[in-house]
């Protein structure tokens, strides 16, 4: 472990030595005073952890000093301390960054002991969140996590591997359950931003009342239920990336305040004065066709062309030969290991029914296959048996079973969920019925 390094700057030679001693108690501290703070300033580069600064110095004002040191470093924490009890002194001290203000008292001493501790606490807290991101950046080493071999994935790989060398935006197409996020958080985890968050968003699961609030956060009493200010998904992601997922289903008028935001790059919450600036990488999803969109008139051709960047399109699996049975094993492999249950192998008509299978609902499906076949096997191998492809049993029977045409709607409306990830806004729009139909069918556990 590397010292924690203390600078003391303090003219007064007891006061300084008192100090000096009292934090040389801990061995881990490495404890150097000076008598000015042009002495201080140009040891800096020594990169202290902590400066305690006496605000009264010979050659500068405490604040002075301050100053300097945020101007280089604006990273190291500086408590200043006074021979006098002064309000509006602090009050102006702590607005220019000091740390704290401390009053040359007895309990000095023990204040300042209790500040070094604090802050190396907070220090071994970042190292550890640099070391998640680091490992999460492992994990999503894009060639480790999209599993494949095929002509089509690798053109993928490819288009992956140019987008994390800037900060386009980037738009991600492909039909449901083709692994659009999973794409996104490898763009991110792999670029210069990999540090700083990946924010999801999945636009057409909030209700349309809800999306500016929840993208751009308000502000507390700015209507009513805000009882709270809220910090919009936009500010989180600040550094970062934000993944827009869906972003087909925005309506006109949040299109419009997207745009505003990506040109401005500022917004303001809900209720809010204040232009808050932010810096985010967008990376947007959908399986819809934009260019059909636009030509329709129900997506902006301004926000199209803004958001279009680095357009990827991901291949359905059926596409994609081989992959499959690699995909096939490896999330079997995956769900044994989870269940600690021993490895199986998957038999050649198991195989062949998989590779002439057409996988609607694409990646996303073949693991649900996987999984239950894993779990309806009796000994070590997968057989073809064993391959149940509900989506495909669901439509051969599904006139076969005599029903009222209330039971056939709920049926059918259970069927587009499942096949939408429960989707409600989708769904009603690719039935043409109306959401609360959809919500008040849930609620009452009729789908």
């Amino acid at each position: 472990m590397n010292p924690f390094k203390i600078f003391v700057v303090e003219d007064n030679a007891f006061y300084s030595e008192m100090l000096k001693r009292h934090l040389a108690l801990n061995p881990d501290n490495d404890v150097q005073s000076f008598k000015s703070g042009s002495e201080c300033l140009k040891n800096l580069y020594k990169n202290p952890n902590l400066i305690s600064l006496d605000y009264s110095l010979p050659d500068m004002s405490g604040l002075s000093v301050m100053k300097e040191i945020k101007k280089n470093y604006p990273d190291i924490p500086v408590i200043i301390v006074s021979g006098q009890e002064d309000i509006s002194t602090a009050v102006e001290l702590l607005r220019e960054g000091a740390y704290d203000y401390f009053v040359k008292t007895e309990d000095v001493k023990n204040r300042l002991w209790n500040v070094v501790n604090k802050i190396k606490e907070t220090l071994s807290l970042k190292d550890e969140i640099s070391l998640l991101k680091e490992e999460i950046g492992k994990k999503y080493e894009f060639r480790n996590v999209i599993k494949g071999n095929s002509p089509a994935i690798k053109q993928i790989f490819g288009l992956i591997e140019k987008s994390t060398k800037s900060n386009i935006s980037i738009s991600i197409t492909g039909e449901t359950g083709t692994g659009k996020e999973l794409v996104a958080k490898a763009i991110h985890y792999n670029s210069s931003r990999a540090k700083k968050p990946f924010v999801a968003v999945n636009v057409a699961a909030i209700p349309h009342e809800l999306i500016e609030s929840e993208l751009f956060g308000h502000e507390k009493g700015s209507f009513t239920g805000a009882i709270t200010r809220k910090i919009g998904k936009f500010e989180l992601a600040n550094g970062g990336t934000l993944f827009l997922d869906e972003i087909g289903e925005m309506d006109l008028n949040m299109q419009s305040k997207i745009l505003r935001v990506l040109q401005e790059r500022e917004l303001n919450r809900i209720g809010g004065n204040t232009n808050v600036k932010i810096d985010v990488r967008l990376i947007v999803a959908t399986h819809r066709n934009l260019t059909e969109e636009v030509k329709k008139g129900t997506f902006r051709e301004d926000l199209y062309y803004r958001l279009l960047g680095l357009p990827i399109e991901l291949p359905p699996l059926r596409q994609r030969g081989n992959d499959i049975l690699l995909l096939a094993k490896y999330f079997l492999d995956e769900f044994c290991k989870e269940n600690k249950l021993p490895l199986l192998v998957i038999s050649e008509s198991a195989q062949k029914k998989l590779m002439n299978y057409s996988f609607p609902g694409n990646v996303r499906e073949l693991r649900a296959i996987m999984e239950l076949a894993a779990v309806m096997t009796d000994n070590d191998q997968i057989e073809n048996i064993h391959i149940i492809f509900n989506s495909t049993d669901k439509t051969r029977d599904f006139l076969i079973q005599e029903d009222t045409l209330e039971g056939y709607t709920q049926r059918i409306i259970r069927h587009y969920l499942d096949k939408n990830d429960n989707n409600v806004v989708l769904v009603a729009k690719k039935l043409d019925i109306g959401k609360s139909t959809i919500y008040r069918m849930l609620k009452e556990n009729k789908v």
